[in-house]
């Protein structure tokens, strides 16, 4: 990885046109050659970027593109420019290098990736194992249950014997909703297990999502992640 902090200004041109100012910025540039170009201050995003498949090119005034990119920015004796050129389509981002403050380039080796806690596969595992969080006498089936559209994420069977589909989210939305009103719909042409009610399961569940679930006859649970985790059984279970 290299990173550049340097005064510059940068012109993005293609399937949308956008320019940044001179100012004194942070440019990251990854070994698949895509460029990022960060401020100090605002969120996580960058403020433009190339993103790979690329080709990034460091262009001085010996090189033949100088003069083309001097005029396409309207600059004129810029010490050095980065250009890069998407591979699949007809996108440039090209950055003026006033000043360079720092150049350095670090090798960081392979990434194991992010270990995320609390995803829905998580909440799944933890409510499958404690299934009786979602009604007394509840008994699982088998976790990502198949229906011709996808595995609903539990099948259960509640106290009174009835099959219960369980749609788990992090963050339940009218999305979420829809899904479980479809498989529902399928199940429920299954004369073995037929009738299927649903459960719309999640960490948060908006006000609107809540109101049309239970229009549509489903129960509403809201999921304690940190609960579950702290409860979490020591029981086999084959699925």
């Amino acid at each position: 990885m290299r990173i550049i902090v340097a005064d510059c200004s940068a012109q993005y041109s293609g399937r949308l046109n956008a320019s940044l100012p001179r100012a004194k910025r942070v440019i990251l540039i990854k070994a698949d050659q895509s460029c990022l170009i960060f401020s100090e201050l605002g969120s996580y995003k960058p403020l433009n970027w190339m993103a790979a498949p690329c080709t990034l090119r460091e262009i001085n005034p010996e090189s033949p593109r100088y003069q083309a990119i001097e005029d396409s920015m309207g600059f004129a004796d810029v010490p050095l420019y980065l250009q890069a050129i998407a591979d699949k389509s007809d996108d440039i981002l090209n950055i003026a290098l006033w000043e360079v403050h720092s150049d350095s380039e670090y090798d960081l080796g392979e990434d194991p990736g992010l270990d995320k806690d609390g995803v829905e596969a998580h909440l799944q595992k933890y409510l499958a194992e404690q299934i009786e969080r979602a009604g007394e006498g509840m008994r699982l089936v088998r976790r990502e249950y198949p229906t011709p559209i996808g595995p609903v994420d539990i099948m259960a069977i509640d106290g009174q014997g009835e099959h219960v589909a369980i749609e788990i989210k992090r963050h339940g939305g009218i999305d979420g909703v829809e899904q479980l009103t479809r498989y529902c719909e399928l199940l429920n042409r299954d004369a073995l297990i037929a009738p299927v009610r649903g459960i719309f399961a999640a960490q948060t569940i908006t006000p609107q999502a809540r109101t049309l679930a239970e229009d549509r006859g489903f129960e509403c649970l809201i999921l304690d992640y940190e609960d579950m985790k702290g409860a979490q059984s020591d029981e086999l279970v084959l699925f």
